[in-house]
């Protein structure tokens, strides 16, 4: 649902990501620090700052791809290492907020689960020549759910987290369900 809005958003990052003149892979690996950076503030009970290095990631994550095509630097290695790096960061985020005791282990496991799952299916789909960015919840709309439950738990309380956790399981399932559907039916015919 967000990635409708990246076109936009890569637009406005564009006179950016026309400056730096560095290789985009740099920009990935930075954005893996980051989210390690965010994890390591959740793990030891900072969900602000979380949720902050949260937002930083994922703007990295905008910027590394929009850098590369505006430098004619696309490669196939850059496109596996991107998609790697979200899968490392995605875990480490899940798993410093189950460290800092912000959701219960197997809210954090499900979570985790749901995130791989939702990737792995849009990634085995699309080795069948089949496109398959389809579903409610994207890479984008799990980690706001998560960022917003940080923010919202720094000023209602941490049970926050659980529900947001909650939130991104079902919206993740059903994600993995709907991109199932949409290769099912793209083979079908």
């Amino acid at each position: 649902m967000l990635n409708r809005f990246r076109p936009s958003v890569k637009g406005l990052l564009a006179p950016l990501a026309n400056k730096i003149k560095i290789n985009p892979n740099y920009i990935t690996l930075l954005g893996l620090l980051i989210a390690f950076l965010s994890a390591y503030n959740f793990a030891i009970g900072n969900l602000l700052w979380g949720g902050i290095l949260i937002a930083l990631s994922g703007f990295l994550d905008i910027l590394d791809g929009t850098v590369a095509r505006n430098n004619s630097s696309i490669t196939q290695f850059g496109a596996f290492l991107d998609s790697t790096v979200d899968r490392l960061a995605d875990a480490l985020i899940i798993i410093g907020i189950v460290y800092g005791g912000f959701v219960n282990w197997i809210l954090g496991i499900l979570a985790l689960h749901a995130s791989l799952t939702v990737s792995y299916v849009r990634a085995r789909s699309e080795a069948e020549g089949i496109p398959c960015s389809v579903g409610i919840a994207e890479r984008a709309e799990r980690l706001a759910i998560i960022m917003i439950g940080a923010f919202l738990s720094v000023w209602l309380g941490t049970g926050i987290m659980s529900l947001a956790f909650m939130l991104v399981i079902i919206l993740g399932y059903l994600t993995v369900a709907q991109r199932i559907y949409h290769t099912w039916k793209s083979m079908k015919t």
